[in-house]
């Protein structure tokens, strides 16, 4: 880049929000003409802002280019873990709080400022493009943290409006025939944390990793650690590197997920004026009608005459764009001018991936993975437990056996594979010493095209989630929701419910017949391919032959591209998808729940009426 002092003679300026005396000093040093009080708008600037016990200079602005100093605020805000006394002074002193006085701020520390300007103006490397220094007032040390454009920033964002688009087949060829990735990420470790974690201007705030109970894991959180825990990401794997990557990239997964980030939604219509390019709501689950009308019950009547915000998706089975609600490809909070709320929605078919049919694969196989839990949950199928002995990867019982003798319980695997053929394991950890003061059981569920990758991954989730949830339950709150399922609410009410050696009676259906890894892995024959774009149709047609049509949208955010990743939810209307909160289950209208049962060999009857054990 040119130098940036010589650049002051063409327009560039110094925009500061502090302190006179530092305003003073800048202007002392820099020249009155190029030093402003706060913002300046269409011109090259430099900002500096005091925060606290810090000062922050940077990113460096420029018109028509993203990632401005509204970015980085915007970032600054959602990741600090004050966040709610930062908004309460900002509502007793306005948007700016830091003109109070700031005792930090001497003649010594604006000297230092003022030195760290002059040399950031008069450097050719641009430490401040995509970026802030971050220079403590306490201890004069000086940090750089990576900044990447907001895209809902509005000062600089500028998203397109979002239209039809389709998918053309095209060559994808993998680095390994066992894979289902385009690309390894192993070698790209450290350029993912740089861009992406910082507990300052990062999209995701921290990344912690630890191995408490012998498994490895990580988490990468997208903001505070008092958030929500389902909104950050969580690795487990046989290592901390790859339980690190895990995270970040569940975490990013995650952060695209809440709400459009990529496009901007511009259909606003009911059903009744697209129905020849819509996606029916009703086919992807929704309330018994009377269920609207019981007190505080947080969602609406579906009205086709009503307008709905919408997105654009690509059918599979059609070969064409279709329109998706938006609330149900994008699951964050909206107004009711965007949309109404139509039922619960989470994470169900959402994926990250190398390029968008990874994602798109990834995301089916999720929805493969819920739809057979909840399919064998609600339907009470006696699915046959799996032969862990007769696998050919021998860490599948080095793991079952380590849980056994590290936390003392049993794990139990079942394959739940419905008509698709796409294979799926359901585990199930039974607390052997019958313990009053741990859970008795924990449940996980993978999918995957070979048999034994999926039961190797559920074995690590139930081995993570056994060691995490030991020292945390609560007896008495699982007896509460024993007694009354409505008091099951949340994500980790349902894992707790579990623990409580009184539901073992609800899990008696399992286990009708014995099956090794070798029948199944026979029985779902799925071919070894060399390019991920026959994965992806193979496991394409395998929904659509079953009669359920595949549904993508693509959900790739700006920082997603600037990661080299693509993001998908994947929509596949007639499964069952995943809710949490017992008064949130989605059954209604899935006539799925009565025929898959008789398709797969059992007899179906009522449907289970017990809160799912998802995890």
């Amino acid at each position: 880049m040119t130098d940036l002092l010589a650049e002051l003679t063409t327009g560039t300026s110094v925009g500061v929000v502090g302190p006179e005396p530092l305003r003073a000093a800048l202007a002392e040093a820099l020249g009155d003409a190029w030093v402003h009080a706060g913002r300046v708008a269409d011109a090259v600037w430099l900002p500096v802002r005091v925060d606290g016990p810090h000062v922050r200079i940077g990113p460096l602005v420029r018109p028509g280019v993203p990632g401005c100093d509204t970015c980085a605020e915007r970032r600054w805000a959602a990741n600090r873990p004050d966040h709610d006394g930062w908004a309460a002074l900002c509502r007793e002193f306005g948007d700016d709080p830091v003109d109070a006085p700031n005792p930090l701020v001497t003649p010594l520390t604006t000297h230092a400022v003022v030195e760290v300007v002059r040399d950031e103006l008069a450097r050719d490397d641009g430490r401040t493009v995509g970026a802030v220094l971050l220079l403590s007032l306490a201890t004069g040390l000086i940090t750089r943290h990576v900044l990447l454009p907001d895209p809902l920033c509005p000062d600089c964002a500028n998203l397109p409006d979002d239209g039809p688009w389709v998918v053309r087949r095209r060559p994808l060829p993998k680095p390994d025939p066992a894979t289902l990735r385009t690309t390894r990420l192993d070698g790209r470790w450290p350029d993912l944390a740089h861009s992406f974690v910082d507990s300052r201007t990062g999209v995701i705030a921290s990344l912690s990793a630890g191995a408490p109970h012998g498994i490895p894991t990580a988490v990468a959180r997208l903001g505070p650690p008092t958030s929500h825990e389902s909104r950050h990401g969580y690795g487990r794997s046989r290592d901390f590197r790859s339980a690190r990557l895990t995270a970040i990239t569940e975490a990013l997964e995650r952060y695209g997920n809440h709400r459009p980030l990529g496009r901007r939604t511009a259909v606003t219509a009911p059903y009744t004026e697209v129905a020849d390019r819509a996606v029916d709501p009703r086919t992807l689950g929704l309330y018994p009608d009377d269920w609207y009308d019981r007190p505080g019950f947080p969602f609406d009547r579906f009205d086709p005459d009503r307008p709905l915000a919408w997105v654009w998706g690509f059918s599979f089975g059609r070969s064409e764009p279709v329109l998706v609600p938006e609330s149900y490809a994008y699951y964050g909070a909206r107004t009711p001018a965007q949309d109404n709320r139509l039922v619960y929605e989470c994470s169900n078919g959402c994926a990250l991936g190398g390029c968008f049919e990874e994602a798109v694969l990834h995301g089916l196989l999720e929805v493969a993975e819920r739809d057979a839990f909840l399919m064998t949950w609600y339907a009470r199928m006696p699915v046959p437990e799996l032969d862990l002995a007769s696998a050919r990867d021998k860490r599948i019982p080095v793991v079952a056996e380590f849980v056994r003798q590290r936390l003392g319980y049993t794990m139990t695997a079942y394959s739940i594979t419905l008509e698709q053929r796409v294979p799926a394991v359901m585990v199930l950890g039974t607390d052997t010493l019958r313990r009053t003061d741990v859970p008795r059981h924990a449940f996980s569920a993978a999918a995957h095209p070979d048999p034994e990758r999926a039961l190797l991954t559920a074995l690590i989730d139930a081995a993570a989630g056994i060691g995490r949830r030991m020292g945390a339950f609560d007896a008495d709150k699982a007896a509460r929701m024993l007694a009354d399922p409505d008091e099951v609410r949340e994500m980790s009410d349902h894992g707790l419910l579990y623990g409580h050696p009184g539901t073992a009676d609800r899990l008696s259906f399992l286990g009708g017949s014995a099956l090794s890894l070798p029948e199944l892995r026979a029985r779902t024959a799925w071919p070894v391919h060399h390019d991920l774009a026959d994965d992806l149709a193979e496991a394409v047609r395998r929904y659509t032959d079953s009669g359920l049509d595949v549904i993508a949208v693509e959900t790739t955010t700006p920082e997603h591209r600037a990661g080299g990743f693509a993001a998908a939810k994947v929509v596949v209307p007639g499964t069952l998808s995943m809710t949490f909160g017992h008064r949130h289950r989605r059954t209604h209208g899935l006539p799925r729940l009565h025929t898959v049962p008789r398709l797969l060999g059992h007899h179906p009857g009522p449907l289970n009426p017990h809160p799912h054990p998802f995890p």
